[in-house]
Parts: C-alpha cells; structure tokens; sequence
C-alpha cells in the first residue's frame, strides 16, 4: 500500500460532527460524483477505486441524511485493472445534492460555498474530503516532497488553495492538461496539513521517515567532507614531499635556512602527517598552522629559483 493510500485510509476512519460530515461529503461528492437521470428520477453516482473511501461516502450518507446507497463493484478492463467502487444512491439524491450547496436548482455549482469557506471546522473537513477525492503525497522515503490536490474546475482549485493558505501552508496552483492542481512543497508544509485534515499518525511515521532520511543525509555529507579533506591533506603532502626530494636530489637539504631544513627533514620522515599534526612535532617548539605554510611557501620558493636556474 502507499503513503498516500495510508493516510487515506487513516482518515476514513477518524470520527466527525454532522455538520463537518457534510463539508467533507461535499467535497468527495463534488470531485468524484456523477448525477444521472433513470426511470424519470435523479440518480448520484460516486466513484473511486479506494474501498475505505466507498464505505466511507456509504457511511456518510447513512449517518448524515439516514439514507441507504449501495456499493458497485467494477473492474477496470485496462491499464492496472484497478477494482472502481460506485456509491450509487437513488433516494433524495437531488435533495442532498441541494443541501450540500453543490446543485443549485437545475445548475451544479463548481466552487466550494461561502459556509463552509467562512468556518474553520469545515474548511478542514472539506480539505480532508478533498485530499481522501483527487490527493496524492510523495513517500518520505523519496528525494523531494510533495502534496497535491487534483481539481477538474478551476475556480475549485482556487477555493482549495486559498483554504489551505488560510491555514498558512503557502499553497501554490498549476494547470494540468485535464485540469488543475493545487500542491505544497517542503516537509514541515505537508506534515502541518497531515495535522490539519486529522492523518496524525502517518503524520508521525512522515516525520520519523523523514528525520532518519535527512540524518542519513546529513551523516553522508560529513563523511564525504571528511573524505574530501584527507585526500585534499594527502595530495598536498604528496607535492610538498616531491618538492623537498627534488631540492635535496638538486643541492641537498642544508641551503635551506634551519628552520626550512628542519621542517623538510621532518615532512619527508612523515608524508602521512597533516600541518596541524606537522605544525606539533617541531623540536625547536611547536608553532602554529599558519607558521607551517609560510616555511612551506618558503621551500616552495627556494625550488622555484632553483628550477628557473636548471
């Protein structure tokens, strides 16, 4: 099963008022439902390939307007052949549909209705019911995050983000070839709607997977650092000791200054040391990092003057 079908399934199960019933039924109904007409009456189509979501829709439909609607079962003939689950309900659908503000006389309506825009309670019913419709999230486990929400409408979409902005969760829109989408980008935005629509716990197993992912990440990067900076250390030892072989293979080491000489006669007894470990084993007394790189530009000049005079 997938993350996305988990915090679904999660959310099919979280218990509502009435009232936060019907904001979240509204939207499963507006984003997946279908209103046909057979032997003279109104009948509400709703599809989904998720069986939690058809029991849900079922449940909420009982519950709410104490009507009874039966589940279809279809078998898509290509692609996946997904199993689709129809809601189908012939009694008072157009009344309901009416209630829920999204038929209006003989018109549907597209975008999400003032009442439930201008209470904090249903906004997240609804989104919940949105996410469980046209929702998707990216595994934590994978190298970007992303949720998004699928729309056929527009002014749809733009009522989903703009609930969601209210929420402060900066919500950005796209149009797709068949509709529109609204998406969050970034960890801590999807978490804080995870939260919002009730998915706690795989909310929890998001940020566990992510934590470790990103320590993984993060402990990956040190290491390549660290590996950086001893292969930097051993190919600067490396030409540092080719230099003093070849002044001592030229003239030898004592042209050199003393303190040049010493530290020549100590980096070609010890190529595998750093400066900082150079700059400790001094006999004359332990000087600084910085010191050690003057005597070695130093060395480095006294080979350049003598390769200009080869």
């Amino acid at each position: 099963m997938s993350f996305a079908s988990e915090v679904k399934k999660e959310l099919t199960q979280l218990d509502v008022h009435r009232e936060h019933a019907r904001a979240e039924l509204a939207a499963l109904i507006r984003m997946n439902g279908a209103l046909t007409l057979a032997d003279k009456q109104f009948v509400l189509n709703v599809q989904t390939e998720n069986p939690s979501i058809a029991r849900r829709i079922f449940t909420l439909l009982s519950d709410t307007y104490g009507v009874k609607s039966e589940v279809l079962v279809r078998r898509k003939m290509k692609l996946k052949k997904n199993n689709v689950y129809i809601v189908r309900l012939k009694q008072d659908a157009k009344e309901i549909l009416a209630d829920l503000e999204i038929l209006d006389g003989l018109f549907f309506t597209t975008g999400v209705s003032p009442d439930i825009k201008g209470n904090q309670q249903k906004m997240r019913s609804y989104l919940r019911g949105a996410f469980m419709a046209g929702g998707s999230v990216n595994n934590p486990e994978t190298s970007r995050y992303h949720l998004e929400i699928y729309s056929v409408y527009e002014d749809h979409n733009n009522d989903i983000a703009t609930m969601m902005n209210y929420f402060g969760l900066n919500a950005g829109t796209l149009e797709r070839r068949n509709g529109h989408i609204v998406y969050l980008k970034g960890a801590e935005k999807i978490t804080d709607f995870l939260i919002l629509i009730g998915a706690t716990q795989n909310m929890l197993k998001f940020e566990d997977v992510r934590i470790m992912r990103d320590m993984r990440n993060s402990v990956n990067r040190l290491m390549n650092c660290e590996t950086a900076n001893i292969n930097k250390t051993i190919i600067a030892a490396q030409k540092q000791v080719e230099t003093i072989k070849f002044i001592k293979e030229t003239v030898g080491l004592k042209p050199l200054p003393e303190k040049l000489r010493e530290l020549a006669e100590i980096r070609l007894e010890n190529p595998e040391l750093s400066l900082k470990e150079l700059a400790e084993t001094i006999p004359s007394g332990a000087i600084s990092k910085s010191g050690i790189n003057h005597r070695m530009r130093k060395i480095n000049e006294f080979a350049d003057r003598l390769r200009e005079e080869e």
